[in-house]
């Protein structure tokens, strides 16, 4: 599977979205856009080529092609997609992505993404360019990393990473997460030592602690507020903890402020 570098942590700026008609003036098209990506989102059968490699477009494929490519399509009837033809930025870290890959369970959302941004556009471009910068983000995942060596993140981590985000405040046990993401708790403790280096319990503790460092330095939330927020409400086990992750006392991490090289919770 032929794929491309994408650097996206940067938004994208936008030279066109829209919806594409095409087929009834001809089964064939072949150009290329020499300074813009292309991305579609097919709801139809038909044949593409990028730069003589052939793919099988099939309702619910997305595609990215990049800027330069030599583009022929072979339609089989009236076929209509989105399109949006954009810039990329150029900082940060290069996601492999591949040319076209199946939507998935990302169907629905990157349809809605679509959507909105051709509702945008041109009207409110910074809106429609919020829109695809989201989907583009949900393209990048799609399909694991094809770099040699980094093994992809395995759904139940995912699944569980996601679900101690989103209940940092809670209680929170092993099991019920292991249950939450389909997978034995002996497992998920297996899977996630792999993937992350340490415990479930650790990674949970380590993600308090840095949510807590964040709201202490960037806000005047009062502590039992804060202690609260991240799962520990009893103020002596929270002091305790502030004490033991990020060496110092709540107060103390409060008063030293944010310093950009502050060095993870552990």
């Amino acid at each position: 599977m032929r794929t491309v570098l994408a650097r996206l942590d940067e938004p994208p700026t936008l030279a066109g979205v829209g919806i594409g008609v095409h087929g009834p003036a001809g089964h064939v098209d072949v150009f290329s856009l020499p300074d813009l990506w292309q991305l579609h989102l097919y709801d139809y059968h038909a044949d593409l080529t990028v730069d003589g490699t052939p793919y099988s477009i099939r309702p619910g494929r997305v595609s990215l092609v990049p800027p330069g490519s030599d583009v022929r399509y072979r339609y089989r009837g009236r076929s209509e997609h989105f399109y949006v033809h954009l810039r990329l930025g150029t900082a940060g870290t290069p996601h492999r992505i591949p040319v076209i890959q199946p939507a998935g369970p990302e169907l629905d959302p990157l349809t809605a993404r679509f959507r909105q941004a051709l509702a945008a556009w041109p009207r409110t471009p910074a809106r429609a360019a919020a829109e695809i910068w989201s989907a583009l983000w949900r393209i990048a995942v799609l399909a694991p990393p094809g770099e040699p060596g980094t093994p992809a993140v395995h759904p139940s981590v995912a699944s569980a990473t996601a679900l101690i985000e989103a209940r940092l405040a809670e209680p929170l046990t092993v099991p019920e997460i292991a249950r939450a993401a389909g997978v034995s708790h002996n497992h998920l403790t297996r899977l996630f030592r792999a993937a992350t280096g340490e415990t479930v319990v650790g990674y949970i503790r380590a993600r308090r602690m840095e949510r807590a460092r964040h709201f202490l330095r960037a806000t005047t939330l009062s502590i039992p507020a804060i202690a609260a927020s991240v799962g520990i409400p009893d103020l002596h086990a929270f002091n305790k903890a502030c004490r033991r992750e990020l060496g110092a006392s709540p107060r103390a991490v409060r008063t030293a402020r944010s310093r950009p090289d502050d060095p993870p919770a552990r």
